[in-house]
């Protein structure tokens, strides 16, 4: 149940769907969906920098 509710959160398919009325609520959690993507990439990139050394 908590893995489905982080993938739908983090599915590009719902981050422009229009479920909210407040525009700052809408405009705050893509904010955060965008520093979620932007963390998991420099994840990935500093796994990928430890392995290659």
């Amino acid at each position: 149940m908590f893995w489905k509710r982080i993938l739908y959160y983090l599915n590009p398919a719902t981050l422009f769907s229009k479920t909210d009325n407040n525009l700052n609520l809408r405009f705050m959690h893509g904010i955060n969906r965008i520093s979620i993507f932007m963390f998991l990439a420099c994840m990935v990139v500093l796994v990928l920098r430890a392995f290659l050394r």
